[in-house]
């Protein structure tokens, strides 16, 4: 049942765009956190397993989870106060330095935060107050934090990418947009198209082009914007991929040699079909 504070954003544009855009701005803040510290997690967890497996006694480590120990500055080790963690706006009051120490904040920080309020922003505009909405919320934080995530370390999760996938395929059961036999093969074709393309590519140069987690996140795209959407997927993520790899490259930013992750190509080529993807291919169908 619609509730009245439901009633007044669906009625009120603006105000629903601006209410969604400020939860983008405090979920960006926890993307943050994510981003950061799910690596080091997971770096834990293959030390204790390789301990474990060597037959060595495993080393005592401190806690260390997304909520414990609590924000602080990695140069001083001073806690982020509460009027520290707001949002872009703290780091403009704080002219990007941290209170205690003075230590330059690293940009990304409220870059993600505005990146995840104007794409929720973005949604909001797109498909209004709906249950559609929410789960593309969820879908858009996850690429969000998949795309950094694999940018700094060339890792796809799969405590993130397969939830997305089983959370695409839910979604579609319970209404989305998606028809769910759509989003079934959608997953399937997602993971099996890149598993095809890596082998092909081993086989011919003999090495491997991507990893994994692409073919799991491909598949999680597939689940939530369903097959049709798939070519246009893998076409905007390798055209964006080789844009900014030539780009790269000129700027002697990257070897020709050096591995270039994937993940945050797919990551954005997926959202842009998510909002996108029908006029694209309507136009290019359209225009033959």
């Amino acid at each position: 049942m619609m509730t009245e504070m439901d009633a007044v954003l669906s009625a009120n544009l603006p105000l629903m765009i601006g209410v969604v855009a400020l939860l983008g701005l405090l979920v960006g803040s926890f993307l943050n956190v994510v981003i950061h510290r799910l690596p080091k997690m997971l770096e834990q967890e293959w030390q204790l397993e390789c301990a474990l497996l060597s037959g060595q006694p495993a080393q005592e480590m401190p806690r260390f989870n997304l909520l414990t120990p609590a924000s602080h500055c990695p140069s001083c080790q001073a806690p982020v106060r509460a009027w520290h963690n707001i949002p872009v706006l703290s780091f403009l009051l704080l002219r990007g330095r941290c209170h205690s120490c003075k230590a330059t904040i690293a940009r990304r920080y409220p870059l993600v935060e505005l990146m995840c309020g104007v794409m929720f922003a973005a949604l909001a505009y797109r498909f209004g107050w709906t249950l559609d909405l929410l789960g593309y919320a969820a879908l858009t934080a996850t690429l969000i934090a998949l795309a950094f995530i694999d940018a700094d370390t060339q890792l796809l999760p799969d405590s993130l990418t397969l939830p997305l996938l089983w959370g695409g395929l839910l979604f579609s059961l319970l209404g989305g947009r998606v028809p769910l036999d759509e989003a079934v093969i959608g997953a399937m074709l997602g993971y099996v198209s890149l598993w095809v393309i890596f082998w092909l590519f081993k086989l011919a140069t003999g090495k491997e082009g991507m990893g994994y987690g692409d073919f799991k996140l491909l598949a999680a795209l597939g689940a939530w914007l369903g097959w049709k959407m798939l070519p246009l997927v893998i076409l905007l993520s390798s055209l964006v991929g080789a844009v900014f790899g030539i780009a790269m490259i000129l700027m002697a930013r990257l070897g020709r040699g050096q591995h270039l992750p994937f993940g945050p190509y797919l990551a954005l080529a997926g959202w842009i079909a998510l909002l996108w993807g029908e006029q694209i291919v309507g136009w290019y169908l359209g225009g033959r």
